[in-house]
C-alpha cells in the first residue's frame, strides 16, 4: 500500500489539488478511504476536506460495483482471456464473505469499517453482489462502514497524533 501511495504522490502531486489527489486515492481499490486519509494527513489538508473527498471518492464506485459487477463478470467470464482473472478475483472475495453471509446487515457494516487489508467498500460491494445481497440492504451497510473507517482512519491520522505530540 505505500508504495501506491507513494506513486500517486510522486506523479499526481504537481498536476491536481491535494484534495484532486486524496478524491483519486480513495476511489482507487486496495487504498480507498484509508489511502486517502493517510495521504492527506501527509500533505497536510484540513481534516474536515479531507473526511469530505476521502469519503466522497470512497462511496462513488459503490452503487456502480453492486449494481454493474455480476452482469460484467458474467460478460468477462465468456473470454477466454478474462475468465481466470475473474474467477480468481471471485475466489478471493468470497473467501472473505463468511461473517458478511452470516451477519448479513452488520458484518458487511464492520466488514467494510474496519480498516484491516483485503476489506474495504471494493470488496465489500464485490462480496454483497456476489452473495445477491439487495441493493437497498447492501448500500446503507457499505456506506455505514464507509463512515466507520472514516472515523478511525480520521482519529488515528488526526486526532491521535495531536495527543500524543
Amino acid at each position: 500500500m505505500n508504495s501506491l501511495i507513494e506513486w500517486f504522490m510522486t506523479n499526481l502531486s504537481g498536476a491536481v489539488s491535494k484534495e484532486m489527489l486524496v478524491f483519486i486515492v480513495s476511489m482507487v481499490p486496495i487504498l480507498e478511504l484509508r489511502g486517502g486519509i493517510i495521504v492527506a494527513s501527509l500533505l497536510g489538508i484540513e481534516m474536515w476536506r479531507a473526511v469530505f473527498f476521502c469519503g466522497l471518492g470512497n462511496i462513488i464506485p459503490v452503487p456502480f460495483i453492486l449494481l454493474f459487477i455480476t452482469p460484467i463478470f458474467g460478460w468477462l467470464k465468456r473470454t477466454r482471456f478474462f475468465k481466470p482473472l475473474v474467477e480468481k478475483l471471485e475466489t478471493k472475495a468470497m473467501s472473505k464473505s463468511e461473517k458478511i453471509e452470516k451477519y448479513e446487515f452488520w458484518g458487511l457494516v464492520l466488514f467494510v469499517g474496519i480498516p484491516l487489508p483485503g476489506t474495504g467498500a471494493w470488496t465489500g460491494s464485490l462480496v454483497a453482489a456476489l452473495l445477491g445481497i439487495r441493493f437497498r440492504k447492501a448500500l446503507p451497510a457499505i456506506l455505514l462502514g464507509i463512515v466507520l473507517a472514516m472515523i478511525i482512519m480520521t482519529v488515528l491520522f488526526y486526532v491521535a497524533p495531536g495527543l500524543i505530540l
